[in-house]
């Protein structure tokens, strides 16, 4: 039996499995990309995929399993302080 490969087809799967990222890298990236963007007042989260419930999702990583979630940091509340 011949098996025949194309070379670029090889490269690319390659390059490929070489490029990919940890879960931590591709949210240091993401909140890179983030604060080069002005964003402020944010966190991220990576999570089991099955543990998403309605967050938004920036990322996904470990071959779909975990995901990096987006959320906005909530304002505290405007309450006076009270004294003693």
């Amino acid at each position: 039996m011949k098996l025949s490969y194309s070379l670029p087809l090889l490269i690319a799967c390659a390059s490929a499995a070489s490029a990919a990222k940890t879960c931590e890298e591709l949210a240091l990236e993401i909140a890179a990309k983030l604060d080069a963007a002005g964003v402020k007042g944010y966190s991220l989260e990576i999570v089991p995929s099955a543990l998403v419930t309605g967050e938004k999702v920036v990322g996904s990583c470990e071959s779909g399993t975990r995901k990096i979630t987006y959320a906005k940091a909530k304002k505290p509340a405007d309450t006076p302080l009270k004294k003693p």
